[in-house]
């Protein structure tokens, strides 16, 4: 009793404290139904991932709107958040947009450059940080404009998980814990929560503490370098190593017949570059 009392008390902080959720629009698909989603694992080194979310995004003059909120620096240069790396890659127009401040971001001066934007890029750091600023506000209202328009919301690492509907890390005083004082991110992939640098952390059983208390979420969490690539429920493996998931079921390309995985509380499978995956199934597509 004690511990269902602990975890009530828990979910309840983590509501009062993540900010206003911005209600959306009923869908039939997990992912957005318009538009991609462009996740990250984290340490993305791959030419080709940016590549891809300059493609998804219109070419090389889509306007693309890059965050660098999440890394908590008190400034940020042109090149913040990726900019750099898009315009290297032939992005001709990409802007910077940063505030701590939820005020701010909810106002149309500040929003402004995601009314155009085809591309959005939500750089790494600390998750919570993202939702202070920017939940429940214009801005994120924006964000998600970008998607129903048919563009592209990307991010890597803190970027990543701020994709799903829980938020995976995000307590405000480590990155450790991974149910915290922040459990609601920005919602476009829904009844979801996205982990990342998880094989080269060792995270590969910490999803099972969300889980514990979130059973009906469907767990993924991306390896570094490595891309998820998703758009209405289809999710597909891009570049990298390894993409895991967790569905209460178990998967191998060899087939798993004659294997003896655990029980469905401790059980997940990997999907590599190229493997599909039906987010509304919550199966692999073979």
């Amino acid at each position: 009793m004690k511990s269902i009392i602990q975890t009530s008390i828990l979910a309840l902080a983590a509501l009062a404290s993540a900010g206003p959720v911005l209600q959306r629009a009923a869908s039939e698909y997990v992912g957005p139904e318009n538009g991609t989603l462009v996740i990250i694992g984290g340490n993305a080194q791959d030419d080709a991932i940016y590549q891809r979310i300059i493609d998804l995004a219109g070419g090389p003059d889509a306007p693309i709107v890059t965050i660098p909120t999440a890394e908590g620096s008190p400034t940020y240069d042109n090149n913040a958040a990726a900019a750099g790396t898009f315009r290297r890659l032939g992005a001709k127009n990409v802007t910077v947009l940063h505030t701590y401040d939820p005020k701010v971001a909810d106002t149309e001066e500040f929003a402004a450059p995601l009314r155009a934007a085809k591309g959005v890029f939500f750089g790494g750091g600390r998750q919570w940080r993202l939702v202070d600023a920017y939940a429940g506000t214009l801005t994120e209202r924006l964000f998600h404009d970008v998607l129903d328009r048919g563009g592209v919301v990307s991010g890597s690492s803190a970027g990543a998980s701020i994709q799903g509907s829980f938020l995976a890390r995000g307590d405000t005083a480590n990155n450790q814990i991974v149910v915290g004082d922040h459990q609601v991110g920005f919602g476009f992939v829904k009844d979801v929560a996205i982990d990342q640098h998880v094989l080269v952390r060792g995270r590969q059983f910490d999803m099972f503490e969300i889980l514990k208390v979130r059973p009906e979420l469907l767990g993924i969490a991306i390896d570094e370098n490595t891309a998820l690539i998703v758009s209405k429920n289809e999710a597909e493996v891009y570049r990298g190593t390894y993409v895991i998931i967790y569905d209460g079921t178990f998967w191998a390309r060899e087939g798993s017949e004659l294997k003896h995985p655990p029980d469905s509380s401790s059980v997940f499978y990997f999907l590599r570059n190229g493997d599909k995956y039906d987010l509304g199934k919550r199966q692999v597509v073979v």
